[in-house]
């Protein structure tokens, strides 16, 4: 596999930075994150709004998952 930050081939197994090549590599995709310019495209859904949807929609519990 290839290291997501520089493409370099790394292993897996026995690999204490993976998926990177190196600690160096792993300190600057986490530097990324910190400077956002990596970012999730979408806000996150709450649970527990899903859940209470849910429980509203079918108060009974009679619906099959």
């Amino acid at each position: 596999m290839k290291c997501p930050v520089c493409g370099k081939p790394t292993k897996w197994k026995d690999n204490p930075t993976r998926p990177f090549c190196s600690e160096r590599c792993s300190i600057a995709d986490l530097a990324r994150w910190a400077s956002e310019d990596y970012r999730v495209s979408e806000p996150m859904e709450d649970v527990e709004d899903t859940a209470g949807q849910a429980a509203e929609d079918d108060p009974w519990g009679t619906r099959q998952p």
